[in-house]
Parts: structure tokens; sequence; C-alpha cells
């Protein structure tokens, strides 16, 4: 099969190099790609995620059989929708499966109608309104632009004064764009926080295996909320019973609501998990792969991928029993100085030779370029993502980090407490003697 992966982040080269290793992938193309995935990949840099009908074009023009869409911003727009009109075979959700995703305010509402274990919360789309309900709301509260932001519109208040500049910033001054036109004003969780990924046929759910990321930019959970600084695999706090209870009240009841609500979805959704005292609670949903999850998720799977994917289009994911190795897998992401707020590119890349040959340790390109000379340089916030498997998560991290050094880059950051919830876990354990 010839196979064509739409996007051109970390999330995408763990995705190619997993359909890489299919026996049933001929060839693989991927728009617009980047410098690590053009290594197994033919890339069209030239052509935008957003380019529906230019990556219709591409797609018909290569003869592909089947059509991946990674990224949120096409499948929210409905770019599975245009591809399946051209008579293409697509995975990912349609436009009106998608929203799941791209509207948070439909997510709650979906939540709340079916029962299904969330934060308490109110959506406003009049600032004023937002303002006056702030007034006795209690503290700390968590305030969400509706649509999506790249990760990064979600901001946690601790005060009035702080939910106050929330409300101007979001909605007033639309620092996310038109993601702020709605607001949703969330009731402040704690917990360990998870991601589940899981394959969806609009009726089957197969889960993953849990994984947990870090979103803020420093070190200690401070500093501004990114797309991911880092991720392990598997959440040593995901349980059996959690497990049981989420089959039972989030995971199966997501999918049966939305083919209730007439969106059948098909495709990859991302479960978003606050595991409180009273028990878990939807933080949010994906209607894709996550990133870094994925790269710490897809390199433990044993299964075919594409066996995976013709199952959740067809129908027949009841048939499939996923698979992964017993083992842990750890990714530190590697960021340009200053990200997420402004950063410089162009920088020189070196050491990346040091993982060829290795199935133990994988670097995947983010925000990578090949400049004329032919040398990897730099070419975003998020440059790559240091993955190792190690018998346990202990190894894993300890090899992440010691791969980390391997590469060279002038304004190479990255941060050092990646994975440090495994400390804690490991302590808590041997406190209760379990």
């Amino acid at each position: 099969m010839k196979v064509l992966i739409i996007g051109g982040g970390g999330r995408e080269h763990a995705i190619a190099l997993c359909m890489s290793k299919s026996r049933r992938v001929e060839k693989l193309y991927c728009v617009p790609g980047n410098a690590g995935i053009a290594q197994i990949a033919e890339c069209e840099p030239s052509i935008g995620v957003m380019e529906f009908d230019r990556i219709a074009a591409y797609a018909k023009e290569k003869e592909v059989d089947l059509v991946f869409v990674a990224p949120d911003d096409p499948l929210a727009g409905g770019l599975v929708d245009v591809l399946k009109a051209e008579g293409l075979r697509v995975f990912g959700p349609e436009k009106k499966a998608a929203i799941l995703e791209s509207s948070k305010a439909f997510s709650k509402d979906l939540m709340k109608k079916y029962h299904i274990p969330t934060a308490a919360y109110e959506n406003f789309n009049d600032p004023e309104a937002a303002l006056k309900y702030l007034e006795t709301a209690k503290m700390p509260i968590v305030l969400k632009a509706d649509g999506l932001a790249l990760g990064k519109g979600v901001l946690i208040c601790n005060t009035l004064e702080e939910a106050r500049a929330g409300v101007k910033e979001i909605m007033q001054e639309k620092h996310f764009g038109n993601a702020g036109n709605v607001l949703v004003a969330e009731e402040f969780l704690t917990g360990r926080e998870v991601s589940v990924l899981a394959f969806v046929d609009g009726r089957t759910v197969r889960t993953m295996t849990s994984a947990q990321d870090h979103k803020r930019a420093w070190d200690n959970d401070q500093g501004p909320n990114t797309g991911g600084m880092g991720c392990f695999s598997p959440s040593p706090f995901y349980t059996e019973e959690i497990d049981d209870f989420c089959r039972e009240k989030i995971f199966q009841p997501t999918v049966d609501a939305m083919a209730a609500e007439g969106r059948e979805f098909k495709g990859v959704i991302f479960f978003g998990l606050m595991l409180t005292p009273e028990g878990p609670r939807v933080l949010e949903y994906n209607a894709r792969f996550g990133d870094p999850e994925t790269q710490v998720v897809l390199c433990r799977m044993k299964n075919d991928i594409l066996d995976v994917v013709d199952a959740c289009i067809d129908g027949t994911l009841d048939e499939i029993t996923l698979e992964f190795d017993e083992n842990a897998a750890v990714c530190v992401v590697l960021a340009s100085e200053g990200y997420p707020v402004s950063y410089q590119k162009g920088y020189e890349i070196t050491g990346l030779d040091r993982f060829e040959g290795r199935d133990d340790f994988y670097c995947f390109h983010a925000g990578t370029r090949q400049n004329a000379e032919g040398k990897f340089v730099t070419n975003g916030g998020r440059v790559l993502g240091v993955t190792a498997r190690g018998s346990d998560l202990k190894e894993a991290r300890e090899k992440a980090y010691k791969a980390a050094e391997w590469v060279s880059f002038a304004n190479k950051y990255m941060r050092h407490d990646i994975g440090s919830a495994i400390d804690e876990a490991q302590a808590s354990w041997q406190k209760t003697g379990a």
C-alpha cells in the first residue's frame, strides 16, 4: 500500500516510523513533513495542512491507498470530509465528529448530557457575563478558550484578579484568536493527570497503553503551557481498577454518546483524565493522537498499525486485540530557548547519527529542516523528541536523558524533571507496602 500522512511534527514522525515497519506499506508520503520524516518518506513541504484541494490532488497524483490525517486543525476544518468526497480512503474523524476536540463547550455539554464524569463548568460567549459569574466563583478556577489553540488555550487562575485578567486575555484581547469567542469556566480539579489514547471505529473502543505528558515549559511544572515538553508511558498511577472505571463510565459512553448525536467517531480519541480523590474525571478530549504521547505509545505497540487503522475505517475493530511490549518509554523534548513565547531558528543540529541502527532509542523530529548544505537545523520551538525504551520507567528515563546529551544545537533547552512522578509513585508504594 501507498500511505500519505498529513502533518509535520514529532507525532507524525512517530506515526511514519510505525507505518514504515508495517509489512503492508510499500511507499510512504508526507505533507508537509520535516527533515526527520524525509529520511523514511517522500515529503512535499510546499503543501500546507490546511490546503485541502492541493492535498486531495497530491493524493490522487501519487495514487495513494490511504490518507492518515494526524493534526487537529485539518480534522476540525473537515479535511477528512473533503478527501472522502474525492473517493479517497481516509483515517480520521469527519468534521462533525472532530468537534469533540474543536469545541470545548460542545464536549462539556456532551459529558453533562450523557453523565460522563467531568469538572463542573459554565460556558460564556459574553465577557461581561463571564466576569459577573467569576465574582461568586470558587478559586482557583480554570478558564479555557473554546476552540483549538495549539494546546495553550488553558489558564489556571488562582485569584479573582487573575481570573478577570484571563477573561480579558481570552475573550477581549483574543490571544488565542477566534478560539476565544466562547469561554469555558471550569472547576479546578486536583490529582494526577493521565492520558489514554484509544482507537475507535464508531462503536468499538480499543485503548492503548497509558501515558503522562508534561505541559509546562519549565521544571517543577512552572512557566507557560506548551504543546508538551516530555512524556512517559505507562503511567504507574493508572491502575486496573481505574481502567475498569474509565472503560465503563468514560470511554465507551463517550463513543456511544457521539453515535447517539449523529456524530459517529472513527479514528483516535485522546482522553485527558484527572485522577481526583473522588475518581477519574475527563479534563479534555482530543480527536487525534497526542504529541508527545504518540512518541512513547507507538514505539511500544506490537500490532501492525495498518491492520488497526483498517479496522477503524471498516468498523471491524472488535476483531482486533491491541498488544504492547511489557516495558516503558520516556520522551524528553529538546526545545529552542524561549519557547513557547519567542525563539531563534536556523541553528545546526549535531549528534543525530548516534541514534542510527538503535531499536531502544529514537529521535523524533518536530521542528527541523535541512539547509542548502544538507545539514539539519532547528526550525521550530519544539525541535526534537528524544525517546528511549527501558525495562521499566526508571531505566527508560535514565536512557532518555543520556541520549538527550548526544544532541547539540546553539539554543537547546529541555526540562530536567520529565518522569519525576515515577519517583513519587515509588515512594508511595514503599510507604504503603504495595
